[in-house]
């Protein structure tokens, strides 16, 4: 199964992200502090990255900019909120490769997360 790094703001969120992926079988760390997230991303192997656009210091979409430049590979998928068009696009292009507005719908979640996982865009 994956090792994935989840980072939203909302401890709440995290937590409910992290548990229904680890009822999936995945290995999930979660994160509400944008350097805790990123110190944990340059030490270890990550196979999927979920990332909110809004954190507290940095951007969800300057964490992402990070991380694709650290390790290209990674996969992503990112969480809002507040979708439009123009961020989902922006986040395309930063290398996301799948954007779920909140609240979180678990079918969405686990679909997308298994779709990134097996490479699929």
């Amino acid at each position: 199964m994956a090792e994935i790094l989840v980072l939203d703001d909302v401890f709440d969120a995290a937590v409910l992200v992290g548990k229904i992926l680890t009822r999936k079988g995945h290995t999930v760390h979660t994160f509400t502090e944008e350097q805790d997230a990123i110190d944990f991303f340059m030490e270890n192997t990550v196979d999927l990255v979920i990332l909110d656009i809004r954190l507290k210091k940095m951007t969800g979409l300057d964490v992402l900019a990070l991380f694709k430049a650290h390790s290209p590979g990674v996969r992503v998928i990112m969480l809002t909120g507040y979708p439009t068009e123009e961020t989902a696009i922006h986040a395309k292009s930063l290398g996301a490769d799948e954007y779920c507005v909140k609240p979180i719908d678990r079918d969405e979640l686990l679909e997308k997360a298994e779709k990134v996982l097996a490479g699929v865009r």
